[in-house]
Order: C-alpha cells, then sequence, then structure tokens
C-alpha cells in the first residue's frame, strides 16, 4: 500500500513539474479574418489565466521534440465570454509533449453576436497545423480536437460539422457545454447565440443533435456535482454517439465540480489524465 502512495505521489510530482518550451505563436489569420466579431479593443487579461476582449485569434504551438504525429487543437473555456487559456490550455503542454503530442492552444475570438466567429476560428487553426505539418512532423490525419465547458462546445461544434478538409481524427471534451435547449450553460448560450436565440439556432448549435456518421470518436471527463453545466450535457451527448456508433469513452467522477482542467486541486486528476493517455495510446495504433 505504501508503494502504491509513494509511486502516485511520484506520478502526480511528473505530471506537475513538467515545463514546456516555449510556444510558436502564430496569427490564425495572417491576411486578416473574413469577418469580424465587432470588438474593437486588443485582447487583455482580466485576471490571472483569463484572457477576455480576444478580436484577434491566436494559436500557440507546443511542438514535441519526440512526436509521434499526433497533434490536439486544444480550445480554453470561459462561457465564450474569456478564455481559460492557462489550466484549460497551456498548461498541458509539457505533459502532452512528454507523450509525444505536438499541443495547439487556440485562442479564438468571443462571438460578440456573430455566432459563427470562433468554429471559423477553429478550422483555420487547424488547416494552419497542416500548413506546418513536414516542419512540426504532424500526421494530418492525427489531428484532434479538445476542449474544457464553453471550449467543449466549440471542439464539439468542430467534430461533428467541420468541413471534410478540417474534420478532427478525434474529440476530448471535459466537462463540456454541448446542448443550447433545455440543461445549457446560459451564459454560453446567450454569448454565442443573443439573449433572444432563434430556434433554428439552438437546434443547429445543439451537438446532441448534430452527431452523425462523420463524428469523430470522443473522450469525455466530467464530475457528477458539476453546478455550472448539468452532467446531462455529457451524458445526452455520449447517448446519441452510442445511437450513431461512434465510438466514445465517457468518464464520470463523483466530486470536482467544474473548471477543473488541469488543475492540481482536482481530486481525480491522476485518473482523468491517466485514462487518457491510455486512450490517446490506443487510437494512435
Amino acid at each position: 500500500m505504501k508503494k502504491r502512495v509513494f509511486l502516485m505521489g511520484l506520478l502526480l510530482s511528473f505530471l506537475t513539474g513538467l515545463q514546456a518550451q516555449k510556444p510558436i505563436i502564430l496569427p490564425v489569420w495572417e491576411q486578416g479574418a473574413p469577418e469580424s466579431n465587432g470588438l474593437t479593443t486588443n485582447s487583455n487579461e482580466k485576471d490571472a489565466g483569463r484572457t477576455q476582449h480576444t478580436n484577434e485569434a491566436q494559436l500557440y504551438v507546443y511542438p514535441a521534440a519526440h512526436p509521434n504525429g499526433m497533434t490536439i487543437v486544444c480550445c480554453p473555456g470561459g462561457g465564450y465570454a474569456h478564455l481559460a487559456m492557462q489550466h484549460e490550455g497551456t498548461d498541458m503542454a509539457a505533459w502532452m509533449n512528454s507523450q509525444g503530442i505536438t499541443l495547439a492552444v487556440l485562442q479564438y475570438r468571443m462571438p460578440n453576436g456573430h455566432k459563427n466567429i470562433p468554429s471559423s476560428d477553429a478550422y483555420q487553426a487547424i488547416r494552419l497545423l497542416k500548413q506546418h505539418a513536414e516542419e512540426w512532423h504532424i500526421d494530418s490525419n492525427k489531428i484532434g480536437i479538445m476542449g474544457a465547458s464553453a471550449g467543449g462546445h466549440l471542439a464539439a461544434t468542430v467534430a461533428n460539422l467541420a468541413p471534410a478538409d478540417v474534420r478532427p481524427a478525434f474529440q476530448i471534451l471535459l466537462y463540456p457545454v454541448i446542448t443550447m435547449g433545455e440543461g445549457t450553460h446560459q451564459g454560453s448560450r446567450e454569448n454565442l447565440l443573443g439573449k433572444q436565440a432563434v430556434e433554428t439556432d439552438v437546434h443547429d448549435f445543439s451537438m446532441e443533435l448534430r452527431v452523425n456518421e462523420q463524428t469523430p470518436k470522443a473522450f469525455i471527463a466530467l464530475s457528477s456535482d458539476d453546478r455550472a453545466v448539468p452532467p446531462g450535457n455529457s451524458l445526452n451527448y455520449a447517448t446519441s454517439l452510442g445511437k450513431a456508433g461512434i465510438p466514445y469513452s465517457l468518464h464520470v467522477y463523483p466530486i470536482g465540480g467544474h473548471g477543473w482542467g488541469f488543475r492540481d486541486s482536482f481530486p481525480y486528476k491522476r485518473q482523468w489524465t491517466g485514462e487518457l493517455e491510455k486512450w490517446l495510446r490506443e487510437i494512435n495504433q
């Protein structure tokens, strides 16, 4: 028993002690975005780790030193109002790199009444990675999408609705917003679709209704005591994936609430990271 506890401690120390190299920062739209989100101020820091007023999309790329070809585009959460860039994004870089995975954290623009802005930024980010595939030893057929909370909604949107040229190979969702209907996260819905969302938009952006035969395999993790985004979002999405014959791995932890990301304070950090590592190895065969 003592040996097991010691090994668990070593693993946690390893996960928290890793340090990533400085990222390569690229503008997502080098020639300017085709659509503006209407924000006129540059990105700034609201508080530690939270970027707001994003009117400029950027991609923070952390190439793996010993790449296995797999790459993940990571979409931090923040209710489509700001971005939790650190614990739901850049803090995971060294950990992903240690597995041979290149991590690309996306600072996507806030919708600000323009519902297609975040997904257009994500599609372009995948195109950018494919353009640099040879340089960063990326396998263009092994680019996945990851997101937490509202970033999970964006990741699921990309997974289900992306054009063929940027369709991800897999999706990783942490306590995601999925529906825009009953049981949604109200702030995410209002920031994405407006306070008076029309029914067609509610349907079109409810990802449990948009699963299709092209939807990629999924890894989903959440806490059953999440009071911000009801667990039904993930459970209903998993049900839709199952009905469509899409493989998924669902992990529901009894406590932890919402927004834990890569934080050490989440009591099941070792479990979810270990399960994701195993899942990634399996799908990279």
